[in-house]
């Protein structure tokens, strides 16, 4: 959804930063500002700022800052939405949601209400729990001979359920209150009646060792429970329920946060007693599923905390299946900013029995010596393939194409797949070209009637139909400029969702397939400032942050379709800083101005020299600005010539701005 400035700028001016920062951070009186320690990065004296009077955060020590919807993307691993909609409950203020009927909005504000009323339920059972450990010398003992600490409890929140059917019936007075079931606390059977004619219930979890999961935002959503001895199964989670989703959520990130920041990397495991064992042997970055397979989302949410991340698994054959279904789910993320490794650790061994015997060094040289994605996604193309045969072979390629299919295109996939094609016994381009006529794969597209022969960086078309490229580098020539190009009509570039940026329709204006990604061509007359702007932006996007906050606002209320444009790559960048090209196409795929972007990048980055085209951005901003105070100063003289005072003193600072511009001053 695109959420208009105005709010944005209203919703800051009504939060406090110091709240919002202090219910993470401790935060003590340092003159003029807060002081406390650094959440960003591990440190014993304070150096993490936060200003009252300019509502803004800075650490000394690591360079952190931002305002607080930064802080909570940040922090907490939001995404810039998540955080608008975080802060505006907070204040009381309601998001714009204007592609949303008053019925839709009237739900959503009651499904918001529930989530709040099921999360402090939780929130209650948790603390009893926690009551409830203490009580229970039994679970006590268990958990020393796991080998945790008092303190590692505390920190997890570890509790115990204790034995009985209805335990919880001594926690909340009404033992028939429907949230108890929708929460996942207690089980209902509506074809059996008690005493009392109303259906039984009874307790979910009962003397079982009680890990609650929180999100990241530090609510408790769910709970999972082990049994101390013997019994079946020997792990149980919540149901899926309104706030707690097992494909979703994992286990611990709301504990590891810092430090996965601090380490480097997160560290992903198959259980929740490993996530606690680990952060006492002082590996405090891991997390872990929920009973389920890592899925996309697991691998999205951890990406926001990190560029790095390494799945732990046993060395059995069921590690290696669920190894298998992590790299499923890791390929769609994994650019060439981005490491994903994977540990196999000895058989007999999980993550904290082999730091017990071997030691904490020990188990990090064997993070670092972790096979990195593109020798396991090697390795499962080529699982079961006897390569010396034809057949072997054959089978190899066709195990390989899903793999590298689903890869986002960038130096990455092109260097695996001339990995590939050497294991299968074929040049990069005939692989490519087979997977391409192969049922179930795309055939090439047929250029225009004017087109020549395509250039080096468009060659075959990629499996995916995100564009063309040539991995070789083989073809010379290049194509002429497409006349079938097409934009949206100035009234019809629609807003983000729906059919936009994230929504699978086209706008009526689309004919056939997206231009690709570089289809370098015929540089184009007659492009705007805005069109220039586009395509250095998108290609350059770490040139973002150096533009200055009214630069950020000129740019994203330009009309459309630029101005949604930048607006989305601001909420990107927001969700996962700069990121190349190639990411932001994938991104891209199937918006509304997916074919204008594609262009315009095409246009700014035929030089391929990178140096240049940030001068030229720096020169594109000033004539946009000199642009926007243009106009505003045309505004302004309208309203003088109405006779209204107030617009005067106005006028004469707006022109001292565009001569100060004019004579490369800084505005």
């Amino acid at each position: 959804m695109a959420i208009p400035q105005t709010f944005i700028q209203e919703l800051l001016n009504r939060v406090d930063i110091v709240d919002v920062v202090g219910r993470y951070v401790q935060l003590k009186k340092g003159g003029a500002n807060l002081m406390g320690l650094c959440p960003f990065h591990g440190e014993k004296s304070p150096s993490f700022s936060v200003s009252p009077t300019k509502q803004f955060y800075h650490c000394f020590g690591c360079g952190a800052n931002g305002n607080a919807i930064g802080f909570l993307m940040e922090h907490a691993g939001m995404s810039f939405v998540e955080a608008v909609k975080d802060l505006a409950q907070q204040t009381g203020l309601q998001v714009p949601e204007d592609d949303a009927s008053p019925l839709e909005r009237e739900r959503a504000a009651q499904q918001r209400q529930k989530q709040a009323t099921l999360t402090s339920v939780l929130e209650k059972a948790a603390q009893a729990y926690v009551k409830d450990l203490k009580g229970s010398p039994r679970a006590i003992d268990y958990l020393k001979r796991r080998g945790l600490s008092g303190q590692i409890a505390k920190v997890f929140g570890l509790g115990y359920a204790p034995e009985g059917w209805r335990h919880l019936a001594g926690v909340f007075p009404d033992y028939q209150e429907p949230l108890l079931v929708e929460s996942g606390l207690v089980i209902e059977h509506e074809d059996e009646k008690g005493a009392d004619g109303h259906a039984k219930r009874y307790d979910r979890f009962r003397d079982r060792i009680m890990f609650p999961i929180r999100n990241v935002k530090g609510e408790c959503i769910g709970f999972g429970g082990r049994v101390l001895d013997k019994g079946e199964p020997k792990y149980l989670n919540s149901p899926e329920t309104p706030v707690f989703s097992k494909g979703r959520e994992l286990y611990g990130l709301f504990e590891a946060r810092t430090a996965i920041r601090q380490q480097g990397y997160a560290l992903v495991t198959e259980g929740y007693m490993d996530v606690v064992a680990l952060a006492q042997l002082g590996f405090a970055n891991a997390v872990a599923t929920l009973g389920t397979a890592c899925t996309a989302d697991h691998v999205q949410k951890l990406f926001r905390f990190t560029d790095a991340v390494v799945f732990s698994f046993d060395g059995d054959a069921a590690g290696r299946r669920a190894a298998r279904k992590a790299l499923d789910a890791a390929l769609p993320w994994a650019t060439d900013l981005r490491s994903v490794k994977f540990l196999f650790l000895p058989a007999e061994h999980d993550p904290d029995s082999y730091i017990r015997e071997f030691g904490t060094e020990a188990f990090a040289e064997e993070v670092k010596k972790a096979t990195p994605l593109s020798r396991f996604l090697v390795e499962a193309a080529s699982a079961e393939c006897e390569l010396d045969t034809a057949e072997g072979r054959a089978r190899m390629a066709s195990q390989a194409r899903p793999l590298w299919s689903a890869l986002p295109d960038g130096a990455l996939k092109r260097q695996l797949l001339a990995e590939l094609a050497q294991g299968v016994g074929m040049g990069a381009n005939e692989l490519l070209q087979m997977w391409q006529h192969t049922p179930g794969g795309r055939a090439p597209r047929r250029p225009a009637p004017d087109h020549a022969a395509p250039h080096a960086d468009a060659g075959a078309p990629s499996d995916d139909g995100g564009g063309y490229y040539d991995p070789e580098g083989m073809s010379q020539t290049a194509p002429a400029q497409n006349p079938r190009r097409r934009y949206p009509p100035s009234g019809q570039a629609g807003r983000f969702g729906g059919k936009g940026y994230g929504g699978k329709g086209y706008g009526a204006w689309r004919r056939g397939e997206p231009p690709p990604p570089r289809m370098l061509g015929q540089r184009r007359a007659g492009g705007s400032r805005a069109d220039r702007a586009v395509g250095l932006l998108l290609a350059n996007s770490q040139a973002w942050d150096s533009l200055s906050a009214e630069d950020h606002a000129m740019l994203a209320h330009l009309p459309a379709p630029h101005g949604p444009v930048f607006v989305w790559l601001e909420s990107q960048l927001h969700e996962h800083g700069p990121q190349p090209w190639a990411a932001l196409r994938e991104a891209l795929r199937g918006s509304e101005f997916e074919a204008m972007a594609c262009t315009e990048v095409e246009q700014a980055t035929m030089g391929a020299d990178t140096e240049l085209e940030l001068t030229e951005l720096a020169g594109v901003m000033d004539l946009l600005r000199g642009d926007a105070l243009n106009a505003r100063a045309e505004a302004l003289a309208q309203r003088v010539a109405q006779g209204d005072p107030s617009a005067f003193e106005e006028f004469k600072r707006v022109n001292e701005q565009i001569k100060a511009l004019k004579s490369g001053q800084s505005v």
